[in-house]
């Protein structure tokens, strides 16, 4: 997000991007944030418009995270985000717009 500092009370304070891993792509995001609110970072209009209850009652945000050999399903809206995690699916609804 180019112009994030006119959005910045959508999201938790930070003071740096960590990079993640979105099926495949990696992606820079705002520490100390939700997966969901990283997502509306990455794509402002989708998230900001999509399907999502942000407070885990639809489950429109699940996401399956890599850990070793598995995968484990989270809810975006209710999953911290961490640097070096790798998110390998994604539920439908999440549409990541990406320059």
């Amino acid at each position: 997000m180019e112009n994030w500092k006119d959005y910045e009370d959508l999201f938790d304070p930070f003071e740096k991007l960590v990079e993640i891993e979105v099926e495949g792509r990696v992606l820079s995001v705002p520490e100390n944030n939700n997966l969901l609110r990283c997502f509306q970072f990455i794509s402002l209009e989708s998230i900001s418009m999509g399907d999502f209850c942000w407070n885990r009652d639809c489950a429109n945000c699940q996401v399956w995270i890599e850990e070793g050999e598995a995968e484990r399903p989270v809810l975006a809206c209710r999953t911290r985000v961490e640097a070096g995690m790798k998110i390998v699916r994604k539920a439908d609804e999440i549409q990541l717009i990406v320059d």
